[in-house]
């Protein structure tokens, strides 16, 4: 499948729409995870846990998008937005969210 944010893919001719689809992730975070990230927060760096974090729930999404397209009969979806959003009480798990449009190329 292929997967892009550009409206079109070069040298690709789109020769059907089959329109909007979507795919959700909501992970969790953890306790250990949070307190060892605010260490590093304290003494600089980057929080190599929520980076796994966010990578894996934007793998999921973007998988689930997948799975929707090629139901539809797609091979490619074009124009991919992705959207993180903090939900849950005091923001304790992270959403992704990604949309695009199925489509087939040749």
């Amino acid at each position: 499948m292929l997967v892009t944010t550009t409206q079109t893919l070069d040298g690709r001719k789109i020769v059907e729409y089959y329109g909007i689809c979507t795919g959700e992730a909501i992970c969790g975070a953890n306790v250990f995870r949070d307190m060892f990230a605010g260490v590093r927060d304290f003494v600089g760096g980057r929080s190599g846990a929520y980076e796994k974090v966010l990578r894996e729930g934007k793998d999921i999404a973007i998988g689930d998008m997948c799975d929707q397209a090629k139901e539809l009969g797609a091979n490619a979806v074009i124009a991919v937005d992705i959207d993180y959003e903090v939900v849950g009480e005091k923001g304790s798990m992270l959403m992704v969210a990604v949309s695009g449009t199925a489509v087939r190329v040749e």
